[in-house]
């Protein structure tokens, strides 16, 4: 069980498949339009669960619970080699 107050990660679907837009690829319109949102669970609830969260802006959100405590993982990707040309290419210029 996971508490009241407890930090989650909940999926809610903002449009369903229906409410897509017409002119968006085929594939994208059979899918439903989801969003992620990470708050402090407003009761007990389990993974998988309806609950609603208040985000750390106060905002109240209801969704499927998909992960406890939730980190943050960010990344700027792999080293990209024609990166380091564009960014000595970029300084000159600047310089000029």
């Amino acid at each position: 069980m996971i508490k009241k107050g407890t930090w989650v990660e909940i999926e809610e679907v903002v449009l369903t498949p229906e409410h897509r837009a017409k002119n968006i690829p085929e594939e994208t319109k059979s899918t439903p339009l989801k969003c992620w949102v990470r708050g402090n669970c407003l009761s007990d609830c389990e993974i998988g669960s309806e609950v609603q969260v208040e985000t750390i802006v106060g905002r109240v959100v209801r969704g499927k619970v998909v992960e406890v405590e939730p980190g943050y993982y960010h990344s700027f990707g792999k080293y990209i080699k024609e990166m380091e040309y564009i960014c000595k290419q970029s300084r000159k210029i600047l310089k000029e």
